[in-house]
């Protein structure tokens, strides 16, 4: 049996987590692929299209407009790399 561990109040697991040194139980590698599922839907129902995702390059295959909804501009003088 799979059994899933129950957590009441999930933020508060998390920085026990982080206290003790323990993986929590949605890692962020889970919690990065859960949140992308929300947001490629989000970004089909927006371009009302069917969306193909390539998790290893993690972008939308073929798809310029679509692919242009996963970021948003940073403020200057942020930037990434």
């Amino acid at each position: 049996d799979v059994r899933l561990v129950v957590s009441g109040n999930h933020h508060q697991h998390w920085l026990e987590c982080v206290r003790a040194r323990r993986t929590p139980i949605c890692d962020a590698e889970i919690g990065h692929r859960s949140a992308t599922v929300c947001h490629l839907g989000n970004i089909a129902l927006r371009t009302r299209r069917k969306i193909t995702w390539d998790a290893v390059k993690e972008q939308i295959a073929g798809d310029a407009e679509a692919n242009a909804m996963l970021t948003r501009p940073y403020r200057a003088p942020y930037r990434l790399g």
